[in-house]
């Protein structure tokens, strides 16, 4: 009996690319039916950066403030990213976009994220793109192993059309 592909998770590092493997995440859910979950982890902050915020900007309260700006700088790169991907739908194809259920911003460390989310969500399929130079330089590259290694579920890796 074959396996039913009913939820994706798509989990992107916010790259120009992450459009191609966000293309294919959209024709299988096409072809299947599936919801598709987008998710971007950002990476928690390092130690450095976390001794420099506290070294310069002394009141716990603006601390708190740059760590929210962050996110919603997140967000809207992400809602940018997504805006323009489903611009270039049009017709049946634009239906595409209904099956994208949720869209997600979260911290932590990206494997472990998007292994969990995963399951949580009932996800049947997880897809990632290849290694790009976006927000995250390693991303997509030690991610991607990661959760190949530990994955339950398929997993597609999508490779930059750029670079091959």
């Amino acid at each position: 009996m074959k396996q039913m592909v009913t939820n994706i998770l798509f989990a992107t590092d916010l790259s120009e690319n992450s459009g191609h493997a966000m293309r294919n995440a959209a024709s299988i859910a096409m072809a299947t039916g599936a919801e598709i979950h987008v998710l971007h982890v950002n990476e928690p902050l390092s130690d450095d950066a976390k001794i420099t915020m506290d070294m310069f900007i002394l009141n716990e309260e603006t601390r708190k403030t740059a760590a929210q700006r962050r996110h919603e700088m997140v967000r809207k790169v992400l809602a940018e990213r997504q805006a323009k991907f489903w611009a270039q739908f049009e017709g049946d194809d634009a239906k595409i976009r209904d099956q994208v259920t949720s869209i997600e911003v979260t911290d932590g460390h990206p494997a472990e994220v998007i292994l969990r989310r995963s399951v949580e969500m009932g996800c049947d399929l997880i897809v990632l793109g290849a290694h790009d130079h976006g927000f995250s330089h390693t991303f997509l590259g030690t991610v991607a192993k990661r959760v190949l290694r530990r994955s339950n579920i398929p997993t597609l890796i999508v490779p930059n059309p750029d670079e091959g």
